[in-house]
């Protein structure tokens, strides 16, 4: 029995291409395609599949509110037994492992070579996860973990990293916490390191990401 995939993207020549590489594979067959998130649930709605290849950015329609982080998860959510593969040019490294604990099985990156694109696919089907090498690059140089797993914070430490995101400077935290201004920037400090992450805006990246406000 074939896989059976849908694709997912905006751009008519990256459905084209992806499809084309696709349908080389004797073992393959695309079963439906969709510009946007909508239409793809909709497609997934009526047409069973194996394996969804998706793009994380394509541009919503009117009525349309899915994000690609919200996509992933829906699709996650309402169709579990469906492998996710995100096909990108996101490079956001929050998001990206924002998306990979969402329950993706492979996430590569648009403009790398296509070759092995099958065989991923075939691998996503038994769950054989895949990050391609580019994506691995921008996680270990945003000074993440390159194998996308979750950091854990301290109680302490998310409870200031979600008051600081919701508004709350240091001295107010430390106020509101009953905690020194040192005690809370020290907290602060050591989540960002666990996190990779070097500024308040990759903070705040990140707190929207996997929804902790």
């Amino acid at each position: 029995m074939k896989l059976r995939i849908v694709l997912a993207d905006d751009h008519p020549f990256v459905l084209l291409g992806v499809r084309s590489v696709l349908l080389a594979a004797d073992d393959i067959e695309v079963v439906g395609q969709a510009c946007g998130a909508r239409e793809l649930l909709q497609t997934l709605e009526a047409v069973p599949c194996d394996v969804v290849i998706t793009d994380l950015t394509m541009p919503p329609v009117s009525g349309e509110a899915e994000d690609g982080l919200r996509l992933v998860q829906r699709l996650r959510r309402d169709w579990p037994h469906i492998a996710v593969v995100v096909l990108t040019g996101v490079a956001n490294a929050v998001l990206l492992r924002a998306v990979a604990h969402a329950g993706v099985v492979a996430m590569l990156r648009k403009t790398g070579p296509m070759d092995d694109l099958a065989a991923i696919v075939r691998g996503a089907a038994q769950g054989l996860a895949h990050l391609s090498p580019a994506i691995e690059r921008e996680l270990a140089a945003a000074g993440g973990p390159s194998d996308l797993c979750l950091p854990r914070l301290t109680p302490r430490e998310s409870e200031v990293v979600r008051k600081f995101a919701s508004g709350g400077s240091i001295t107010e935290i430390a106020r509101a916490l009953g905690r020194d201004v040192r005690t809370v920037s020290c907290q602060k400090r050591d989540a960002m390191a666990k996190l990779g992450i070097s500024n308040d805006a990759g903070l705040f990246a990140y707190v929207r990401a996997y929804g902790l406000l």
